[in-house]
């Protein structure tokens, strides 16, 4: 399955033997309290795929057994138990379950207006190891609910679970002073010429202990890291301004908008104009 083929259309496939339990927004108020779309627990084998071209929300899929496939920062990556995967709204993201492997999983899809900041932001992690299991029983606490009682209160709590540990697991590293200072002046700063030298220097790290932590804990390496913040702030710029894609490139360290676009469509699996003009629809 290439990632050439999945950038064509969204697509949703359950296959025959995979179990879905699902709790929408629109049948459950205290999801829609926290701008959350839909959440659910997935078992899924084999034909198992989603593909969501632009979708309008944060998304984050926290594994419990098996693994399967997820495109996440342009290229596919394992996903198995004890790991959480990340994706940030409006970029590319699909997934699937590998051939004669079974791939269990809870996970939460937010809708969030452009305007509004997402759970799953630059600073958040793409992929990293952490207990799935606080996030899979609020899932499961709640469609119980959902299917028996239907009790608001009970509801309301375990909304307020499942929107809590969605926020730690996207915000780790705000826990190390360190690591948030370096990326929020880095945030400030897209268009400096970073190195990786640079980075460790202004964090007071080795570029060897920056590299660990950062994988540790954004699933990237500290370069990686600052690649998908150039991708998220062209990506803010794109929408909301008419600048033309050479000025967005200067503000955001690229050299011009050949380099820019090629490193976009890579991230974000669409050109810059095409991802402008589905914004503007």
């Amino acid at each position: 399955m290439s990632k050439k083929h999945l950038m064509l259309s969204e697509s949703s496939l359950d296959g025959p033997r995979t179990r879905l339990d699902v709790v929408l927004a629109a049948e459950c108020p205290a999801l829609k309290a926290h701008h959350i779309a839909h959440v659910g627990i997935v078992d899924a084998v084999d034909q198992y795929t989603r593909v969501r071209t632009r979708p309008d929300g944060s998304f984050l899929l926290a594994c419990f057994a098996g693994e399967g496939r997820i495109l996440l920062d342009g290229r596919w990556q394992v996903c198995r138990a004890g790991t959480v995967c990340l994706a940030p709204p409006r970029v590319l993201d699909a997934f699937h379950a590998v051939k004669g492997k079974r791939w269990a999983f809870a996970y939460v899809r937010y809708h969030e207006p452009a305007a509004q900041k997402p759970v799953v932001s630059a600073a958040s992690p793409v992929r990293v190891k952490s207990d799935p299991e606080p996030l899979r029983l609020a899932v499961a606490g709640l469609f119980r609910e959902m299917r028996g009682a239907r009790d608001a209160r009970p509801m309301h709590h375990w909304g307020e679970l499942i929107h809590g540990y969605a926020l730690r697991i996207a915000q780790p590293w705000q826990v190390n002073a360190r690591l948030w200072h370096l990326w929020e002046t880095v945030g400030r700063e897209l268009a400096a010429e970073w190195t990786l030298g640079k980075l460790a220097s202004l964090a007071h790290y080795s570029t060897e202990h920056l590299r660990r932590l950062c994988l540790r804990e954004l699933g990237r390496s500290p370069m990686q890291q600052l690649t998908y913040m150039r991708m998220q702030r062209a990506a803010e710029l794109l929408e909301a301004s008419d600048d033309k894609l050479d000025v967005i490139a200067e503000q955001v360290g690229y050299s011009g908008a050949l380099a820019l676009s090629k490193t976009f469509k890579k991230w974000i699996g669409s050109a810059p104009s095409e991802f402008r003009g589905r914004a503007r629809r």
